[in-house]
């Protein structure tokens, strides 16, 4: 598309943000019919997407174990988890809570977790003895397991490759307030089911997992209803999200696909996109790029441009020395800048962003995964726009304004908009059907060898501690 001459396009486009949260009709776009190579149906009998329903090792002793804690700062050769003991939280259980929780566990199964994991046969032959400090003791600690699992997931943080999205469930509801509420109001069922996600998608998984028979596909199912539970619960009313395998960028209303963008991801090895959670802090029109010194001093740009400026500003670059000798390259706003016309700024440490392309023509490839972790998007300025109005306020006249200026200008947000970029190898497609999406990163089968092994003790650790790669290079 020509950006220069399809205002009227770009007006109408980005004005219907005005009216997004109050327009029903908005809503039914995000199942556009578009053919999408590679993906496989997983089975013709899920229906189009319908409301969600309402609804480790084990120990040999209901004794406590040493539960390890990582820290959770800078990923560039963090230390080795430390063990500190922590006092497990302690209830009271009537017999009819207790046989309530039994129940509960041996029910998870639709959930895609293992009865196995939380004791049923143990916590059945002390409900036989009575209450009493054993079965509080017992029943406590299977009830916090399985809300941990319900809440935060079940695959342990080694196998989570790259997983640096950071779910705030267990701070929002931590589990000596979850073991408080089941026992205090006698619903242990409803508080376990109040911690499942409220995403359309996990409630689609949960159907096929009813339906599945081949071991390959339940086991495919129950590793992506596990990431479902790795992030927030809730992930908020309007948010972008991202599915690496798919190579799809969502406007997301209230769990309700606005408009879908193809998108080109990160490249397998050290440039694939890493997954996380982050805010749009800014919507940047015409960007400026900051040529990394890989190329500034590795492929020799930096000494050539220095030499002559006059050939830089053809090129559309400003090349500067520092009295250290340093070279910084910046390449200018324009046609040909690597960023293209638009930048979605969500700061976070790997250097990851959203922006436009130059070479546009990449997004009708099947296969996207072109890039050194940054996300392109298809449509970016008119992604921008529409982020702008809603999240900024920004008059759609204004925004087609900064657009033509061709001058790098930046409009700050003053409404939350989260960022999930995320790794989900069986969700929707752009028709709205399951099904299942190349491993192009080659994650599932972590999380679904961790599946086959005892249940893993929950520790304090929230993300990733693999070194973090920063690759600001977009080309």
């Amino acid at each position: 598309m020509n950006e220069r001459t399809s205002l009227g396009g770009l007006l109408c486009t980005a004005a219907f943000g005005w009216a997004v949260l109050g327009a029903p009709a908005l809503a039914a776009q995000g199942a556009q019919p578009e053919t999408q190579k590679g993906p496989v149906d997983l089975t013709a009998a899920v229906q189009p997407p319908k409301p969600a329903p309402t609804a480790t090792t084990p120990a040999t002793t209901p004794a406590p174990a040493p539960v390890p804690t990582a820290t959770n700062g800078p990923a560039t050769g963090a230390p080795a988890p430390v063990f500190q003991p922590v006092p497990p939280p302690l209830a009271h259980w009537t017999l009819a809570d207790a046989q309530a929780l039994l129940a509960a566990i041996r029910g998870v199964g639709k959930e895609g977790l293992s009865p196995a994991d939380y004791e049923p046969a143990r916590l059945a032959a002390q409900i036989a003895k009575g209450e009493g400090d054993d079965l509080d003791a017992l029943a406590s600690r299977l009830f916090v397991w399985l809300a941990e699992d319900m809440r935060d997931g079940r695959t342990p943080m080694p196998a989570r490759v790259q997983w640096f999205a950071v779910d705030p469930d267990q701070d929002l509801h931590p589990n000596s307030q979850l073991l408080a509420q089941a026992t205090e109001t006698h619903d242990i069922p409803g508080v376990l089911a109040s911690l499942a996600p409220t995403h359309p998608d996990y409630a689609l998984l949960r159907d096929m997992l009813s339906k599945a028979k081949d071991p390959r596909q339940i086991a495919m199912i129950k590793a992506n209803m596990d990431r479902w539970r790795w992030l927030g619960r809730d992930l908020g009313l309007q948010y972008l999200i991202i599915n690496v395998p798919e190579q799809e960028l969502r406007l997301t209303v209230n769990n309700r696909i606005i408009r879908s963008y193809r998108a080109i991801v990160g490249k397998p090895g050290k440039t694939a996109t890493p997954q996380l959670a982050e805010q749009v802090k800014n919507v940047v029109f015409n960007p400026t790029w900051t040529v990394p010194q890989s190329i500034v001093v590795g492929e020799g740009l930096g000494a050539r441009l220095i030499k002559n400026p006059r050939q830089a500003a053809r090129e559309g670059y400003v090349a500067t020395k520092a009295a250290d000798g340093t070279i910084t390259v910046v390449q200018q706003p324009g046609d040909t800048n690597s960023l293209g016309r638009v930048k979605l700024d969500m700061p976070n440490e790997h250097a990851i962003y959203i922006h436009d392309t130059p070479n546009r023509s990449l997004f009708a490839l099947p296969a996207r995964a072109l890039s050194h972790g940054c996300i392109r998007a298809e449509r970016a300025t008119e992604l921008a726009m529409t982020m702008a109005i809603l999240g900024a306020d920004l008059p759609p006249e204004t925004a087609v304004q900064y657009n033509l200026s061709g001058k790098y200008t930046k409009v700050p947000m003053t409404k939350p908009w989260a960022v999930y970029i995320t790794y989900f190898t069986v969700a929707r497609d752009v028709t709205g059907l399951m099904r299942s999406f190349p491993d192009i990163y080659q994650r599932d089968a972590p999380v679904i060898a961790s599946f086959t092994k005892p249940r893993e003790l929950h520790t304090s650790q929230r993300k990733s501690n693999e070194a973090i790669i920063k690759l600001d290079n977009p080309l």
